[in-house]
């Protein structure tokens, strides 16, 4: 006779996966209701963070160079003030603040996979 696990012991943790994939649609919303200027610019400063994405980058840093972000997000710019319809006024200081909030997703990212993978 075969014995038979019930579904609640062969699947013990059903929810796990659930949070992450909630958590990545209400991102995605968000960033569905940013300005129009800031959904210009986030593609460029998503790249610029993938461009960090690696092991050892100091955006992985427990306290990251703020002259590094200030460079990175100098690179952005220089980028974006070529574009037509750009206010140029507090430009800067709203691609540091889109930098900031992509690089703590990229570590918050990287915690999860690390967590995943240790256990």
């Amino acid at each position: 006779m075969e014995h038979r696990l019930p579904y609640y012991m062969a699947y013990p943790m059903p929810m796990q996966y659930d949070d992450e994939r909630m958590e990545r649609r209400d991102f995605e919303y968000m960033k569905s209701m940013y300005p129009q200027l800031a959904k210009k610019i986030l593609p460029l400063v998503e790249e610029e963070c993938e461009r960090m994405c690696y092991e050892g980058s100091m955006i992985y840093d427990e306290y990251p160079d703020q002259l590094q972000i200030r460079l990175m997000s100098g690179r952005v710019y220089d980028k974006v003030k070529d574009m037509k319809d750009v206010k140029h006024e507090n430009l800067k200081e709203m691609i540091q603040l889109m930098m900031f909030q992509e690089i703590f997703r990229c570590r918050c990212e990287r915690r999860k996979k690390r967590r995943k993978f240790y256990l």
